[in-house]
């Protein structure tokens, strides 16, 4: 469970989301031979990594991933503090995550100046977040009425992996996300 996680962290998990067979792959580097069948020792049994990815998934075992087969998987704040602790353990692979698409690095500058710039972020730099609404709070996250479930959950836990840690932002996205998750 801890290994398909890893992988996902590997392969720039933290922010969007990772298809199954990339995952098999990489845990495949990670751990060689460990995910393959016994028969034929160089083929990955895709079986097992979903069965592990289903578990990571669920919140008995720590709920360390969100997504599925279709959508492919993503860290939750559970994975990602998973991840960050065990990757000294594993010096000699590369991280995907730190090197972010043109398309991803556009939308983390876009999504802080966004962020950045809503009520609830000055209110809650200046007032404290205690004073910021729901309705502010759920508009920081682009959150709705209709957003509910595992739809809400992911766009919460984009902004936290992705922002959590900022200096300026990480405090308040924090807070807030705690908020919107009570709602």
């Amino acid at each position: 469970m801890e290994i398909v996680a890893l992988a996902v962290y590997f392969l720039g998990g933290e922010s969007h989301y990772v298809h199954t067979e990339d995952v098999a792959v990489k845990a495949n580097e990670i751990t060689p031979g460990r995910f393959t069948w016994a028969k034929y020792p160089n083929q990955i049994n895709i079986h097992t990594i979903m069965t592990h990815l289903w578990d990571a998934k669920s919140s008995r075992k720590g709920g360390l991933l969100i997504g599925s087969e279709k959508e492919g998987w993503m860290l939750t704040e559970n994975g990602l503090e998973l991840a960050r602790g065990r990757v000294n353990a594993l010096k000699g692979l590369k991280s995907a995550s730190k090197k972010l698409t043109a398309g991803d690095q556009q939308w983390k500058r876009g999504e802080r100046i966004r962020l950045l710039n809503t009520d609830a972020f000055r209110k809650a730099a200046t007032e404290g977040a205690e004073t910021v609404t729901c309705e502010e709070a759920e508009a920081f996250f682009r959150l709705n009425d209709y957003v509910i479930g595992d739809a809400r959950e992911r766009k919460i836990t984009r902004i936290v992996n992705v922002f959590g840690d900022d200096p300026d932002l990480g405090p308040v996205v924090n807070m807030l996300a705690g908020k919107v998750r009570g709602r």
